[in-house]
């Protein structure tokens, strides 16, 4: 079974930005939020660029200094980078690893902390979404 499709829709479809960069920092893939999060800042024109382009000396530093320590030990897999209080989320930089444990990126994760405005089972259809399976007493 081919997953890779599988693991792209994921992201694709994921309402939060994904950026996922070599350790080079050349950003390989960015998921359809990212692209409209940083249209400002190029959009999907930022693939293929150096990630560290798109960020201050202090960053760029920080940057480095967390793909190290990923490269220490495959335990080291996920820093809380940034808050974004206005925004009210959270953002971290994960590991990403081969079938052997090594090292081959990382990607920015971003993770809003707002409640979720949609319905239970809201299919958009007008339909009482409320009434999921557990609220029926089934």
């Amino acid at each position: 079974m081919e997953l890779y499709s599988y693991f792209k829709s994921i992201i694709d479809v994921d309402r939060c930005p994904v950026v996922v960069c070599d350790l080079k920092h050349e950003i390989l893939y960015m998921n359809p939020a990212a692209v409209e999060r940083y249209a400002k800042r190029g959009g999907a024109a930022l693939v293929g660029r150096s990630l560290l382009d798109c960020h201050g000396p202090g960053s760029c530093e920080m940057i480095r200094k967390v793909t190290e320590w990923f490269g220490r030990s495959s335990d080291n897999n996920i820093v809380y980078t940034f808050r974004n209080e206005r925004e009210n989320k959270d953002v971290y930089m994960v590991a990403l690893r081969d079938g052997d444990g090594r090292l081959m990126g990382y990607y920015e994760k971003h993770e809003y902390r707002n409640r979720e405005t949609m319905g239970l089972y809201d299919f958009g259809d007008g339909r009482d979404s409320e009434q999921g399976p557990e609220t029926r007493g089934n």
